[in-house]
């Protein structure tokens, strides 16, 4: 009873799993509802540069004014911006690589489905941007979020003015202000909702202390207007004054209308300076006065960026200067000093690594490496459709061809076969579709599609040693359980054997491979490990269901033989 059980279990899991798999690996499913059917076409496979057509790109890299010792750090860091740069399209599925040619050093940009071919050119050809900023007023920083958020004034005079009208309803007796406190209660709000607490001047915002240590406004009153905040609008009610004079405390309840708005970002606390990449001389990791132990980095500008650096630190003086990088911040030190040696150190609880990442980003905008267009090539995308169709059509035809044989010649063990090849091909393609939600994109590119159909021959190479090795079993005369077990057993030496040599050698293929190669490579080896779990782990499960008594009696549905009952 266990045992069929365990039986009916993993076989209960073959069939969610591959309706499950059917389901996203198919354009629509009939019948389905339109809900879930969107969800499932948020699944889309991401075709390569051969398949959707785009841009290949291949700039030389002038490495002639770069020290010997410096080429690789330089070559990381040119490869490093340009990803950034390749990133701001908003291309998917980029590449961006290094290969050598001899003595010459090449960056490779693929940029899949990209239409405004000098666009990206022009982005990818544009020296990185080192900047510094320093920090915003109060008052600027109030500019900046009104402008920011002028989209939502209509929104927020709406907002206003239905305060203003429940004020007035308050204040004519038409609705008390519990009524109206109530229905502007959030649901899981507590009751403390509204509610400031008795406290001394100092304690509250300005805009609402100021009304309430006004003498004029008395206790249990309404204030007659709206009380703004930079948040809200406020219907305020004075509630208690104890006290007087500097221990003079107050308490007060409150109907909060809030203010439609973005929140400040970090970005708005900076603006611009002078100060920029092109003044800087370079950056090096330093321990300068923080022990060993606390490395930091240290910046040397020219003469003229001393200057605009001395002027910045006098008139910044514990306060905060942002560096930024392709107007992404890097880092934001606190000025302690005055500089007027156009020297400086950005100190902080820096790691060794976290210090040379940091100086190697300063660098990569003072020091860019000069780079030159040497070969473009732009492939259209009918040519990847037709591509596609065409390999698509190969592949299912070759399919198709493997199931018939494997069923002429194997029966009913070739059946079985044939439902799990399938049941493969749908689980790569959902894969495909899936790994872009998981952070982990897979890329289908016409070499990896040749992986691909290479692994569906592996797979049924899996089954045809398996099979082999059950007929030679039953034609030993064990009973057909037994010959299963033991055909599964013994030709998984053969089996492991051949998939983990495969797996080596993609491996290799994918470490010095570059391009197509490594796509190649990369579909193998996931092609590979899937191909063992359906051949071995779902052919067997679905097998030792479906052996029963009938196919015990009929031998002949496995092979001409005879098997022991």
């Amino acid at each position: 009873m266990k045992y069929e059980k365990k039986k009916w279990g993993k076989f209960l899991f073959v069939v969610i799993f591959a309706v499950f798999v059917g389901m996203v690996a198919v354009p629509r499913v009939p019948g389905l509802p339109q809900n879930a059917q969107n969800w499932l076409d948020k699944f889309k496979i991401n075709l390569g540069l051969d398949l959707q057509g785009g841009l290949h790109l291949e700039y030389k890299l002038d490495l002639s004014k770069i020290d010997e010792e410096q080429k690789k750090d330089a070559i990381e860091a040119v490869q490093s911006v340009i990803e950034r740069r390749v990133n701001a399209l908003g291309v998917a599925e980029s590449v961006v690589q290094v290969a050598n040619r001899g003595d010459d050093r090449f960056l490779i940009v693929e940029l899949p489905g990209i239409k405004d071919i000098q666009r990206a050119k022009d982005i990818i050809k544009e020296t990185p941007f080192l900047e510094f900023k320093e920090e915003r007023t109060e008052e600027e920083i109030k500019e900046v979020l009104e402008e920011k958020n002028k989209p939502f004034a209509p929104m927020n005079e709406k907002t206003k003015i239905k305060a203003q009208e429940i004020l007035d309803k308050i204040i004519k007796g038409e609705e008390s202000f519990e009524q109206a406190w109530k229905q502007a209660k959030p649901e899981k709000a507590s009751d403390d909702f509204g509610k400031l607490a008795l406290a001394k001047k100092g304690t509250y915002l300005p805009s609402i202390e100021k009304i309430l240590f006004d003498d004029s406004f008395k206790e249990n009153v309404i204030y007659p207007k709206l009380v703004e905040t930079d948040s809200s609008w406020n219907i305020v009610k004075k509630i208690k004054v104890e006290g007087e004079g500097e221990d003079k405390k107050v308490s007060a309840e409150y109907i909060p209308f809030v203010k439609f708005q973005l929140p400040v970002d970090i970005n708005d606390r900076y603006k611009p300076t002078e100060l920029t990449g092109k003044y800087l001389k370079g950056a090096m990791v330093s321990f300068g006065g923080n022990g060993v132990s606390n490395p930091g980095v240290s910046l040397q500008f020219n003469k003229e960026g001393a200057k605009i650096f001395a002027d910045l630190t006098k008139k910044n003086l514990n306060k905060t200067i942002a560096i930024y990088i392709d107007n992404e911040m890097v880092t934001s030190p606190v000025v302690r000093a005055e500089i007027t040696d156009g020297k400086a150190e950005i100190s902080g609880d820096y790691k060794i690594d976290e210090a040379k990442k940091l100086a190697k980003r300063l660098n990569e905008g003072a020091l860019p490496v000069p780079i030159e267009l040497v070969s473009q090539e732009s492939v259209g995308a009918s040519l990847g459709i037709e591509a596609l169709e065409k390999s698509v059509k190969a592949g299912a035809i070759g399919l198709l061809i493997i199931v018939i044989y494997m069923i002429a010649y194997y029966r009913i063990l070739g059946l079985v076969a044939g439902g799990a090849i399938t049941l493969y091909a749908a689980t790569i393609v959902a894969m495909f579709k899936m790994s872009g939600t998981i952070g982990m994109p897979i890329t289908l590119t016409l070499a990896g599609f040749a992986g691909l159909i290479l692994s569906i021959g592996m797979a049924v190479d899996a089954n045809v040693l398996i099979f082999e090795r059950i007929r030679e079993e039953i034609r030993r005369g064990r009973g057909l359980r037994l010959a299963l077990n033991e055909g599964f057993k013994r030709a998984w030496t053969a089996i492991s054997d051949g998939n983990i040599s495969t797996i080596i050698t993609a491996l290799i293929l994918m470490t010095m491979g570059t391009g197509f190669v490594k796509g190649f490579a990369v579909i193998l080896i996931i092609g590979v490990l899937l191909s063992i779990f359906t051949s071995v782990v779902l052919v067997r499960i679905i097998l030792e269901f479906s052996i029963g008594k009938w196919i015990e009696n009929n031998p002949w549905l496995i092979c001409n033989c005879r098997s022991k009952k």
